[in-house]
């Protein structure tokens, strides 16, 4: 089993319940156990800016699955609660689902890039990592509370 971190967000129909029913088929998939899920977060747009507010969150898994089959779980996931992908980059979305961190493997292929290479750049992520994990060392980052620190 292999510790990892799933950003969520959502900004597009209603987002509560696709923010659960993501958790939830994460939580029946056969090689995942979902262990903890932060607070909930109502956080403004980065990137592209003309859009609603977003959903977002964060959930500690332990996952039977390497990298890349955990990561196309995610985005099958995506696609089975109606996410398309034919807008703009960082645009309006039913739902998203980030491999945030996987244990402490670092891995930049193509389509997959591990830790996320915008998490510390993100309030809207680190802030919920700090509350499920506390003291998380992010693999060639550093600690989730330092990365936070930095942002203020």
């Amino acid at each position: 089993m292999n510790t990892s971190f799933i950003g969520f967000g959502a900004n597009l129909g209603d987002t509560h319940a696709n923010v659960a029913r993501a958790l939830e088929l994460l939580a029946a998939h056969p090689h995942l156990d979902v262990v903890a899920v932060s607070t909930l977060r109502d956080t403004d747009p980065v990137g592209y800016l003309d859009q609603p507010r977003f959903l977002n969150g964060a959930a500690r898994v332990e996952a039977e699955l390497a990298p890349r089959a955990l990561l196309d779980v995610l985005l099958d996931l995506e696609r089975r609660l109606g996410r398309v992908r034919d807008g703009p980059r960082f645009g309006p979305r039913t739902l998203d689902l980030d491999l945030l961190v996987y244990g402490d493997l670092v891995l930049d292929e193509p389509g997959l890039t591990v830790p996320h290479p915008r998490l510390h750049e993100r309030r809207f992520v680190l802030e919920p990592l700090a509350e499920i994990a506390p003291g998380l060392l992010i693999p060639g980052r550093g600690r989730v509370e330092d990365l936070l620190a930095e942002l203020d």
